[in-house]
């Protein structure tokens, strides 16, 4: 299979869509099939997604993206994302009658009224009632929409999305995250609870600093709320972002992993997290509940963070989770989920010889 995945989030970026493809594609290329990415690098015009500076929304970019389409010739297309890229992608597959797969990777109903409602709270449900408007309408065409968690496919149901829903599940790098030695905050208070991810409105990382706790609190990552949270919580460890061998050890070195966020749709910092040991707290949402299914996972509460976290100290064992891990989170099973429901969209394109578009 000659896959092509459009999406607005590539690299340079480092988020959890750029993380869940990279492994997808390791485990596609293990499975003898050939993958390529279109993402913004690949186009002239660009600017930063406003809030998330980060993300480069093309512009005008469909002239350019069927050029590439017809040049690599696949025969399977899968849209990652709702923006601009992922728009103009499913332009051309509708115009050329291309059956074609869809993702929902961020709760982008919840992100988009949480920042609005940052400025105008009474904006809230108006803004977040026209963002399911334009994720019911963008994902309608799909053939199969891709979704992490079961109560994530009952809240698109909700939403009023009638697609087929096939799973799309995420694993650890079980030789990186693993149960070892704390060598980290050594001399920090104990207990440590640790925070991984981006430093943003959306992650609602205020409730994790904020929240009743007699140890530390870490966190580790960067983002656009990282210097007013470190100037309102002083207390906290702030260590930046993060990677490889070094990120693995921040969590094994900490006591508990709090996941602060509600608005996430599935949390890979999670696994990650159980694989190297460590019990989970979190909210009672989509995500932290998916996964936190056993005692000895962690705890989730509907609304007292601290409470779960407390809860989850005292919880199993660090071999029962990264266990549980190997059985339930590796990225050779996610790549398998992930080819099953792509050979649902598979389709026999008719390119010319010559390379030059479709044969009319």
């Amino acid at each position: 299979m000659r896959l092509l995945i459009i999406t607005d989030a590539w690299h340079p970026q480092i988020n959890g869509v750029v993380r869940t493809y990279e492994h997808l594609i390791e485990e596609l290329k293990a499975l003898g099939h050939t993958t390529q990415v279109i993402g913004p690098a690949d186009f002239q015009w660009q600017l930063p997604m406003p809030g998330y500076s980060e993300i480069k929304l093309v512009l005008a970019p469909y002239r350019p993206l069927a050029r590439m389409i017809e040049a690599y010739k696949p025969d399977n297309i899968h849209i990652a994302t709702e923006g601009p890229l992922g728009w103009a992608a499913r332009r051309y597959c509708m115009r050329n009658n291309i059956p074609f797969s869809t993702s929902f990777h961020t709760h982008f109903p919840d992100y988009t009224a949480t920042r609005v409602a940052q400025f105008l709270p009474f904006l809230y449900n108006t803004t977040h009632a026209l963002a399911v408007r334009f994720i019911r309408r963008f994902h309608a065409p799909s053939k199969i929409l891709m979704v992490a968690t079961k109560s994530l496919e009952e809240t698109l149901r909700g939403w009023g999305l009638k697609n087929q829903m096939m799973p799309m599940t995420r694993g650890a790098k079980l030789d990186q995250f693993f149960p070892g030695e704390k060598t980290l905050y050594q001399d920090l208070p104990k207990p440590v609870a640790v925070y991984v991810g981006r430093v943003a409105i959306e992650k609602n990382i205020e409730d994790f600093l904020a929240m009743p706790w007699e140890g530390s609190k870490v966190i580790v990552g960067d983002g656009p709320s990282r210097a007013s949270l470190q100037q309102a919580y002083p207390k906290a460890l702030f260590v930046g972002s993060k990677t490889g061998a070094d990120l693995a050890a921040h969590f094994r070195s900490a006591d508990v992993f709090v996941f602060p966020s509600r608005t996430d749709t599935f949390g890979m910092v999670i696994i990650e997290a159980l694989a190297s040991g460590i019990p989970v707290a979190g909210y009672n949402v989509t995500g932290p509940r998916d996964i936190i299914t056993h005692d000895f996972l962690g705890a989730v509460d509907d609304t007292d963070l601290s409470a779960a976290a407390y809860k989850a100290l005292n919880c199993g064992t660090a071999e029962q989770r990264a266990q549980y891990t190997h059985t339930h989170y590796t990225w050779a099973r996610a790549g398998k989920d992930f080819e099953t429901a792509l050979l649902n969209t598979s389709f026999t394109p008719l390119w010319t010889d010559t390379g030059e578009g479709l044969a009319k």
